[in-house]
């Protein structure tokens, strides 16, 4: 009798246990096909599912199924407007920033540049003054005359910038602020001594070869510094045969000078010049037949520097000479920029400066045209 229990327990907890896995299987096959249907793939093995948000069920299950806006935080979000959205929205900014073309003066290209170890740059200049005689073989030899110098010391000054930009600027641009603060730099200084180099007053600054005193005097006859100009013919304008004046603005310069001479204008100058016609129909200016050569007017080179001044009456619109040796420029060192982030926090300074001073050296070197009468 106990066996038959036995065996009949036995069998009833088997029958319980293939329910049970019967019903486990079923559950999990409809949980499988619903998957499936809904397009959703199943949840890999260890996958857990993640907590549901009372907000978000507050907000599908209240508004979005039901429209009940009672309890739910609406907010508009649109890119038109920066703090509804806008600020979101991704905007494509050039890495390469344009910039309005700066005329730089090229004064620097033609003229003597010299780099000095202090500030206290100063040149000798001979004026000559060595007589020379003759003599028989055996005659005496009296003594002749010593040449006098002329000291040339270049005002000078400290070209400077120190723009700034937040640490926030420089760690989020989408482009280099450092080298594109370093490249401004270096434009706006090239600029700003280009002028200074032509008119420059010589405070605290180069001094520029327009502020020399300018008389119609001749080498040898005018005082050491001026220089010596020739007349257009007409008051702010060129006189009957402009190339006649040309002519005489070149001859001016003595020819040990004129190997390496060049015109200085501008473009507004440039421009009378070259409409300018021989009695044959030829044009005084020559452009350039090879690339990287200048154009030629008379046989010389034309450099265009945009500080020298428009035709008007009695401007100095024009210069001839050899400015390799009648303009010296002395320059204590590069462009240095120095990054200081201390200072100032949270910006950054770029602190850029350069020593650099500007002088006439030979003044028979440079010729001026005037446009005046005589």
């Amino acid at each position: 009798m106990t066996d038959m229990l036995e065996n009949s327990f036995d069998a009833v907890l088997q029958g319980e246990r293939i329910a049970v896995l019967e019903g486990d299987l079923a559950a999990l096959k409809g949980r499988v096909d619903g998957a499936f249907l809904s397009g959703q793939r199943p949840a890999l093995d260890g996958v857990k599912g993640g907590a549901v948000d009372p907000a978000r069920a507050a907000f599908v299950d209240r508004y979005l199924r039901q429209g009940l806006e009672a309890g739910v935080e609406l907010k508009s979000f649109s890119g038109a407007s920066g703090a509804s959205g806008g600020y979101a929205v991704p905007r494509e900014i050039d890495q390469v920033i344009d910039s309005t073309l700066k005329a730089i003066s090229p004064i620097r290209s033609i003229a003597n540049v010299v780099r000095t170890g202090s500030a206290g740059y100063r040149k000798l200049v001979s004026a000559g003054g060595i007589v020379s005689g003759w003599a028989s073989e055996t005659g005496a030899r009296a003594e002749t005359g010593t040449p006098s110098f002329n000291e040339v010391a270049p005002p000078s000054g400290e070209l400077y910038a120190n723009p700034a930009a937040s640490q926030a600027m420089l760690d989020d641009a989408q482009f280099d602020v450092e080298g594109w603060l370093a490249g401004e730099i270096s434009r706006e200084f090239a600029a700003a001594e280009g002028a200074a180099f032509v008119n420059g007053n010589g405070a605290d600054k180069p001094k520029g070869f327009l502020t020399y005193t300018a008389t119609d005097e001749a080498d040898g006859a005018r005082a050491f510094g001026s220089l010596q100009y020739v007349a257009s013919g007409a008051a702010g304008a060129f006189a009957a045969n402009p190339q006649d004046r040309l002519i005489d603005l070149v001859q001016s310069l003595r020819a040990p000078y004129r190997q390496g001479a060049s015109f200085v204008m501008n473009s507004a100058t440039l421009a009378v010049i070259r409409k300018m016609k021989t009695s044959d129909g030829a044009f005084l200016w020559q452009p350039s037949l090879s690339a990287g050569q200048p154009a030629s007017l008379l046989g010389y080179p034309v450099v265009e520097a945009e500080d020298m001044p428009d035709i008007g009456a009695d401007s100095l619109s024009i210069a001839f000479g050899n400015f390799h040796a009648g303009y010296v420029i002395a320059e204590r060192s590069e462009t240095s920029i120095l990054r200081d982030p201390f200072s100032n926090k949270p910006f950054v300074h770029f602190y850029a400066v350069k020593r650099i001073g500007g002088a006439v050296a030979n003044s028979e070197a440079i010729k001026l045209m005037k446009f005046a009468a005589s």
